[in-house]
């Protein structure tokens, strides 16, 4: 079905949200990174987010649909790619730095996701093969790639490290790819909240094989503690439910296109905050990421896909 300007205009604010947000948790990731082990850092905002997102699903009453997912092989699947997703993001984010992380994902979100659901569902394909499009999406990777280039270039990449170079783009778009499929017959909030506790669960399970270890796990300290909790209700509740509220409101395409705003939003909180230097070559690299989702967004002349089915 067609969307309207309306529909379009409140998916860009909600999915700019999600971008702003979900580009939060590399400031969260750094902060906890001197007295936190990384097996915390990686099962706890899972854990927080997950249990948020499920009470948000049973009091939207998808309660019933939240537990019948546990017998669904495909949940696992998420499942595993979702936790997969967030290795690799915090493996870039401690070896790189958090612009490197925040391209890769770039290229998952606005890449990679389009042409799988165009070629894979058939979703928006005449979309994706308009010249207008593939300028776009040009125009869009280039941005942030100078961003990356202003920043830390994944020098810090060795040996092992370079996987997840593959790794976290495709696992980024096959998760979004398949829990939006989901979304088609299930709610989406019992799809999301599902996946996201189950990998919290996985990744306490994980925790031998991350540094820290099951005694990481014994975060005593309060400070960590209430960064840790709000970085799961940040980048792991708010974050994906505004996302997946954007791709109800537009279909499958344009939230995705928008998911630019991460590298962005990433190099000026890293300046901010953070106190990285911010180079002439990362100021250049937001115009031309915003001007390339602008021109990828005016290339909608199709019907992008459905609303899912009991939404958020």
């Amino acid at each position: 079905m067609a969307f309207s300007r309306s529909d379009r205009t409140g998916a860009i604010v909600l999915a700019l949200a999600a971008a702003l947000l979900w580009a939060t948790y590399y400031l969260f990731a750094l902060w906890l990174r001197a007295g936190t082990a990384p097996s915390a850092t990686l099962a706890y905002p899972f854990l927080y987010g997950g249990l948020a997102y499920s009470i948000y699903a049973a009091a939207r009453g998808h309660g019933g649909a939240w537990l019948a997912l546990w017998r669904s092989p495909a949940a696992y699947l998420r499942i595993a790619l979702l936790a997969g997703m967030q290795v690799s993001v915090l493996a870039a984010t401690y070896l790189a730095g958090p612009v490197d992380s925040a391209l890769l994902s770039l290229i998952g979100d606005v890449v990679v996701t389009p042409l799988l659901v165009a070629y894979l569902l058939g979703i928006g394909r005449a979309q994706v093969q308009t010249a207008l499009f593939a300028v776009g999406i040009a125009l869009s990777v280039a941005g942030g790639g100078l961003t990356i280039v202003a920043g830390q270039r994944l020098s810090g990449l060795t040996t092992w490290g370079w996987l997840v170079v593959p790794v976290l783009p495709l696992t980024v778009a096959a998760y979004f790819l398949l829990t939006a499929r989901a979304n088609r017959t299930v709610a989406a909030a019992a799809v999301v909240g599902q996946s996201m506790f189950g990998a919290g669960l996985v990744s306490v399970l994980l925790a031998p094989a991350v540094p820290g270890g099951f005694g990481g796990l014994a975060v005593v300290d309060p400070l960590p503690v209430l960064l840790l909790l709000l970085c799961g209700v940040t980048s792991f509740f708010l974050a994906p439910a505004l996302y997946f509220r954007a791709i109800e409101r537009a279909g499958l395409i344009v939230p995705p296109m928008l998911m630019t705003g991460i590298p962005v939003f990433t190099l000026i909180l890293s300046t901010t905050v953070l106190g990285l230097a911010l180079p002439w070559l990362g100021v250049l690299g937001i115009p031309i990421a915003v001007v390339g989702a602008l021109l990828a967004l005016r290339s909608e002349t199709a019907p992008t896909g459905g609303r899912p089915r009991g939404a958020p």
